[in-house]
């Protein structure tokens, strides 16, 4: 009876030993793989949220582009006035790049005189035309209109107007021919438009793209 009961004893105590060890190899095992699984879920949901952000950093940069597209010009026209006698002088490209070559009309100016002179540009690809030069009078911060002789002795331009920012923006001035000569007379629009929320512009034609880059013979006589 006395080696009954010490078996008896030691049956359950290696039973009762059995069953923790499995219970605790059980728990490890859910334990580990639930852990496992988390960092997994955790992993997945971080490569997502990376993927979502660079997928709306790229859809953000397209449509930056796309605001910041040079406009369409087919017609640039010049107004000049002294003492009280108005002329204007065309250059027009209806059918835009790669089509039939653009129609231009030769400035002819009087020698040393002051002409007031008004640029005006146009979208007539469309009807009614589009009025470019509303839209640059709006963002007068990111454009800037160049006048450039051919010699530089055949006239001096004077800025007539000033963006927000005090800089020049070209769409009214002054003109004032010298002696009699022969040349052109370059019109180049920059478009200057702010790096992310930083202004560009600062007054020089350096900075930017040409939204229109042209020239007209120019005779002062």
């Amino acid at each position: 009876m006395k080696w009954d009961g010490i078996l008896s004893f030691a049956r359950n105590s290696i039973f009762n030993f059995l069953q923790q060890y499995c219970i605790y190899k059980i728990r490890y095992y859910i334990c580990n793989t639930i852990a496992k699984t988390n960092i997994i879920m955790k992993t997945k949901s971080i490569f997502l949220s990376l993927f979502l952000i660079s997928s709306l950093s790229i859809i953000s940069c397209k449509d930056e582009e796309i605001e910041e597209e040079n406009e369409l010009i087919t017609t640039v026209k010049l107004k000049f006035t002294a003492n009280g006698t108005n002329q204007t002088f065309a250059w027009k490209d209806l059918d835009g790049d790669g089509g039939n070559a653009p129609t231009k009309e030769n400035v002819v100016l009087k020698p040393n005189t002051t002409y007031t002179l008004a640029v005006e540009f146009l979208d007539e690809s469309q009807s009614p035309a589009g009025d470019i030069t509303a839209e640059i009078k709006k963002e007068q911060d990111e454009h800037l209109v160049v006048f450039t002789p051919s010699p530089s002795s055949l006239f001096t331009y004077t800025y007539g107007d000033k963006d927000s920012r005090s800089f020049p923006v070209g769409l009214t001035g002054t003109l004032k021919t010298n002696t009699a000569g022969v040349g052109t007379i370059k019109i180049q629009l920059r478009h200057q438009p702010p790096a992310g929320t930083s202004p560009t512009k600062n007054g020089t034609a350096t900075v930017g793209s040409d939204d229109i880059n042209i020239d007209l013979n120019m005779e002062v006589k």
